[in-house]
């Protein structure tokens, strides 16, 4: 740490600590809009996440008029397995209140940067202090005002401060537009499917046929779902060694290992879990067990099989108790329309361009993650300074 680095606890450089209340009546006092109530599991790290975003009308939101959100807050998860997570609120979600599982931390402006704050808080230094002091002395993790009060960082001069916040917030932006892309660009693919194989739409003017699925265009077919692909389950990754291979799970991507289960394009399918949440995957992976791998019988067929399957609902078709739940044999024996292979080759030319688009931005943001993981630690620890790595960074932003 250099000379001009101060350490100070939280109480000493910042206006407000608290955390809020959940309604009286629970989720059944939520409304459909109104004024967001931010919970934990709204709060991840680096990121705001809509998920299950709560809505409280005006009269509920007086009462939590002592926990009122304000812009540039930084918001730390205060219990349970979700314990120091932090975030701070884009603007298009004010105004906003916290439950009691979240505080608003707000920094005193004239000696704290709120940004500087957030990624003091997210340095794995400081998460691990937060992680220990939950799990002190109580059976449900849990972290306390006074521990938050007494929690010490070490800052510099607020410009110093200012700087480094800069340039980290820079490589979030730049994360978060790439995110919001794809989201487009998802979108834009998820249509054209639904305009082409739903509606009918470019092919409305041609002769249709008569199917167990109703009238479809001429020289296209209902088959069952095994004659489009091959199902194959995953299987358990925790044995293997870690290296640049993603493995899936249902929520996403889990870690990288050193080996592949699969390595041609594949569309992924919860066995358990989060059963709506459908991957395409262009490169070699392993997926776990609780998830369905696919091998494509058809050229040209990938995109279609991934848009037929999101635009299925799956999770309406859990067979599950406790967990939902998929089976092979349901899934194989349920009916789909195969397009002929030109109309097939046609779709795959138009949602490729797409989709390329797609996998460029998700590898930029792996980059990007990886450059704001490293200079983390070490520009919020005063290890280095800017200047140190502004060349690789105005490579990348």
């Amino acid at each position: 740490m250099r000379e001009n680095w101060k350490t100070y606890k939280l109480s000493e450089i910042t206006s407000k600590i608290g955390s809020g209340a959940t309604p009286r009546g629970g989720k059944g006092a939520y409304k459909d809009s109104g004024i967001s109530l931010i919970r934990s599991q709204n709060v991840l790290d680096f990121t705001f996440s809509t998920n299950g975003l709560a809505f409280i009308d005006e009269k509920q939101a007086a009462k939590l008029k002592n926990v009122e959100v304000e812009s540039k807050d930084v918001l730390l998860n205060i219990t349970g397995d979700s314990v120091a997570r932090v975030c701070q609120i884009p603007d298009q979600f004010f105004p906003a209140r916290v439950n009691q599982h979240v505080a608003i931390i707000r920094a005193d402006n004239k000696i704290l940067d709120p940004d500087f704050l957030k990624y003091s808080l997210l340095t794995y230094q400081n998460k691990n202090e937060l992680l220990n002091l939950s799990s002190a002395g109580a059976t449900r993790k849990a972290i306390t005002k006074s521990m938050i009060e007494d929690f010490e960082i070490k800052i510099p001069e607020i410009t110093e401060q200012r700087a480094i916040a800069s340039i980290l917030s820079a490589i979030d932006d730049k994360i978060e537009n790439n995110l919001a892309m794809n989201k487009t660009l998802e979108d834009m693919a998820m249509a054209l499917y639904k305009h082409w194989f739903v509606d009918f739409g470019p092919f409305k003017d041609g002769k249709f046929i008569d199917s167990e699925l109703g009238k479809i265009p001429e020289g296209w077919e209902v088959i069952k779902l095994e004659d489009l692909v091959e199902i194959k389950y995953g299987k358990d990754h925790k044995k293997l060694n870690d290296g640049s291979i993603p493995v899936f799970g249902s929520g996403g991507i889990m870690r990288y290992v050193d080996t592949h289960l699969y390595d041609k394009e594949s569309v992924l399918v919860p066995r358990k879990g989060s059963l709506n949440n459908i991957f395409l995957v262009s490169q070699p992976f392993w997926s776990v067990d609780t998830m369905f791998y696919t091998k494509m019988k058809h050229d040209n067929s990938l995109k279609y099989v991934y848009h037929l399957l999101k635009g299925m609902k799956l999770g309406d078709m859990d067979v599950g108790s406790a967990i939902p739940s998929l089976t092979t044999k349901l899934l194989n024996s349920l009916e789909v329309i195969l397009p002929s292979s030109q109309v097939l080759s046609k779709y795959e030319e138009n949602t490729t361009r797409l989709y390329e688009q797609i996998w460029a931005n998700e590898n930029e943001n792996k980059t990007l993650t990886q450059l704001r993981d490293t200079l983390l630690p070490k520009l919020i620890s005063g290890e280095v300074r800017l200047k140190e790595f502004e060349e690789k960074i105005t490579a990348v932003l």
